[in-house]
């Protein structure tokens, strides 16, 4: 069964599709939405989910960091 990647996101993360960049990538994707979320939650006043994401989105960018710093060989 074939899936479209903007109804099954998950499906396309596993296809290794065009775009598909590797961790470094999934990374960056993952804190962007995650920055989303973290608003959502406060927002809507769940302290103790926004504080979860939040520290997801840290990793998420901490992930980023690593990766770049990889590409340019410095890690």
């Amino acid at each position: 069964m074939q899936t479209h990647p903007r109804k099954n996101p998950a499906a396309a993360c596993r296809g290794g599709r065009a775009g598909d960049g590797g961790p470094g990538e999934a990374a960056q994707f993952l804190a962007g939405h995650l920055a989303d979320l973290v608003m959502l939650a406060r927002r809507h006043g769940l302290d103790t989910l926004a504080y979860l994401l939040d520290m997801a989105k840290l990793e998420a960018d901490e992930a980023v960091r690593r990766s770049s710093g990889r590409q340019r060989g410095h890690g």
